[in-house]
């Protein structure tokens, strides 16, 4: 693995593009959530494959599909990530996020689960916590049923964070929004009785959510129970195909305290959900270091985004 870009900045996140030996990209990040220091919190994301072939709406690493990493590849990155700051190996975050989430969609690649497998092992760290979010697509069983049993063996007791997502309560709109055949609302429910146990952190339903988009607790009590499950609420990211997609944000991250936002959270907690509005550093959209935003298709891009990759590009590319 060879890196042949980087951009952002040392105290958000930085957004490094890698070449692997037959030539295709990826993309891995490391990221700090402020105030908190790194021996704190420090977050990696990394990619599971080259593009993504979901295509979900806001997505930009949808449409570029190149083909899935290997368990070495996807090492290959966490390695890079945690060699530049920790050579020995032993890392001190009280919370050591790695989270399957860059480029692809993780339950259709089951060298993540050979990554996992690995991972405690691999390094001295006691705050090490996996996050996989996912869409549950279609046909992905058997990586469901060996991630619950990876979980149970490896990271139990809280030590692994798993997130559905889902975007919006209609379940018409989910389908045009990620356009591929996946677990409904009642698969997703099953699937979460058997993975959460007592002790375990509660499973995460995830919303980028969209204006206009639905987000009803009724909908929400019908098949997930609040004791299991937490909402997680975030800005619609400005990407080239959530622009492209007319989609615009519900949250206004510029404007916490609207008062939609605020009577939204109310109704949610008052069904008893917990309820987490993520907004993060808007720095972030600027850097493309966020879920969703892709910065080799804004390198192949002529567009223009509002709030997004405002960095000097010129000045990315590693020659």
């Amino acid at each position: 693995m060879k890196v042949v870009a980087c951009a952002g900045r040392e105290d958000i996140a930085l957004v490094y593009v890698v070449e692997f030996k037959d030539g295709k990209l990826a993309e891995c990040v490391e990221s700090l959530q402020p105030p908190l220091p790194r021996d704190q919190k420090w977050v990696l994301l990394v990619s599971t494959m080259f593009g993504c072939p979901v295509k979900c709406a806001m997505c930009d690493a949808g449409g570029y599909f190149q083909g899935k990493l290997d368990k070495e590849d996807i090492l290959a990155q966490i390695d890079f990530l945690v060699n530049k700051r920790y050579s020995d190996g032993v890392i001190p975050a009280g919370n050591f996020k790695i989270q399957f989430a860059r480029m692809g969609e993780p339950a259709l690649n089951m060298s993540v689960l050979d990554v996992l497998v690995e991972l405690p092992g691999r390094y001295h760290a006691p705050g090490l916590m996996p996050s996989l979010s996912t869409i549950a697509p279609h046909g992905t069983d058997g990586f469901f049923d060996r991630l619950l049993s990876i979980k149970e063996e490896k990271y139990s007791g809280g030590k692994f964070q798993f997130q559905y997502s889902l975007h919006t309560t209609d379940e018409k709109l989910r389908d045009e929004i990620i356009p591929v055949k996946k677990w409904d609302f009642n698969q997703l429910s099953r699937f979460g009785e058997r993975f959460y146990r007592p002790g375990d952190r509660k499973i995460t339903l995830n919303f980028a959510l969209a204006k206009g988009n639905p987000l009803e607790s009724t909908v929400l009590l019908r098949y997930f129970d609040p004791s299991r499950y937490l909402l997680k609420i975030t800005p619609l990211n400005p990407t080239h195909n959530a622009t492209r997609h007319a989609l615009d944000s519900f949250i206004d991250p510029f404007e916490l305290d609207g008062d939609e936002t605020k009577d939204k959270v109310q109704r949610l907690e008052d069904a008893g959900y917990q309820v987490i509005v993520s907004i993060g550093e808007v720095e972030e959209n600027a850097i493309g270091s966020n879920c969703g935003q892709y910065v080799l298709r804004h390198l192949q891009s002529q567009e223009v985004l509002k709030d997004a990759y405002s960095y000097d590009l010129q000045d990315f590319m590693i020659t």
